[in-house]
């Protein structure tokens, strides 16, 4: 029997076919290398989950560690604490697995606390501490920070943070802020970070960059007590913004330069040193000011597998064992 004849392709047939089984081709390589991409993405991100993780756990160690050390000087040093036993801003490395990590303690009550702007009333609201906001506009002056209206800038804040909604002479409350182009309002409560202070009327970025060295937010309604044995010699303005009248930071500076390596077991006995000669009245600044700290701040540097965690604590030794208050992650803003 004779087999019937093959149809011949005609050529554009072929090449169409071939044009088909590249296109093909194309798409699935395509597919296969975006799976692929996103299996590298997803198996880094699942490795830099368990770096970061181990890294804050590394980070909370050093935490623990912190707190004994602090618990440790107070217990020897008592009612005084100094710069004895080079223990501020110290480096000290804590042995981790598979990276470093490096802790610093210092004295976190050495800063102007922007909440002691306040007075805590036995019903729970704040109230305007005008001290306070003498001493803070006169520090912002003593820092050179570029404002118009130190007094405006002290009243604002105060407004930020007390209960009440009506704005003190200069100051700014909830009707200012709703005029602007982005309205919001005012918190009036304490402030979480010093990076609210960016938030109040007439705070530019220039003059948060310059305050933000000096100012902190501790969790009370009480202004910080500067401690005059580990307040360092540039720190001099804080301590200066204590005494009443023109604050003289340099007779500060002259003070602190001269202090005994031990510290000073009484406050007055720093403010009535020879630095002080003609420096006028110290008002009530030794009452305001301290021998020993309550606050300390703990820096946790962690590199681990790659993954680098900066981690900020804030420790409570008012009371021993000293106690963490708050954490946060990322440098300071």
């Amino acid at each position: 029997m004779a087999s019937a004849p093959v149809a011949e392709r005609k050529p554009s047939e072929t090449g169409a076919a071939l044009l088909t089984v590249l296109l093909l081709v194309a798409v699935i390589a395509v597919l296969a290398a975006t799976a692929l991409e996103r299996l590298r993405i997803a198996t880094r991100l699942g490795g830099n989950a368990v770096a970061l993780d181990q890294a804050r756990a590394f980070a909370e160690a050093g935490e623990a560690l912190a707190v004994d050390r602090i618990s440790d000087l107070l217990g020897r040093e008592g009612t005084r604490v100094s710069l004895a036993g080079d223990w501020s801003d110290t480096p000290i490395p804590l042995p981790v697995t598979g990276g470093v990590a490096t802790l610093r303690i210092t004295d976190g009550g050495n800063c102007f606390n922007l909440n002691g702007l306040v007075i805590k009333q036995s019903d729970g609201s704040y109230v305007a501490n005008p001290a306070a906001a003498v001493r803070f506009a006169n520090l912002i002056r003593l820092v050179g920070a570029p404002a118009r209206s130190p007094e405006g800038i002290a009243a604002a804040a105060t407004d930020w943070i007390d209960s009440d909604t009506q704005a003190l002479s200069g100051g700014a409350e909830d009707g200012d802020y709703g005029g602007l182009e982005t309205p919001y309002r005012t918190a009036n409560t304490l402030m979480a970070d010093p990076s609210e202070l960016r938030a109040v009327m007439g705070v530019t970025p220039g003059i948060y960059a310059a305050l933000r060295p000096w100012v902190c937010a501790l969790p009370v309604a009480e202004p910080a007590r500067i401690n005059v044995n580990t307040v360092l010699p540039e720190q001099a303005p804080l301590l200066a913004v204590l005494m009443p009248g023109t604050p003289n930071v340099a007779a500060v500076r002259r003070a602190l330069l001269g202090r005994p390596a031990a510290g000073y077991d009484d406050t007055a006995k720093f403010w009535h040193s020879s630095a002080f000669g003609a420096a006028g009245d110290i008002g009530d600044a030794p009452s305001t000011s301290a021998v020993t700290t309550r606050w300390f701040a703990l820096r946790a540097d962690v590199r681990v597998n790659g993954t680098d965690l900066q981690q900020n604590s804030l420790i409570d030794a008012s009371t021993l064992p000293a106690r963490l208050v708050s954490r946060q992650w990322g440098e300071l803003s």
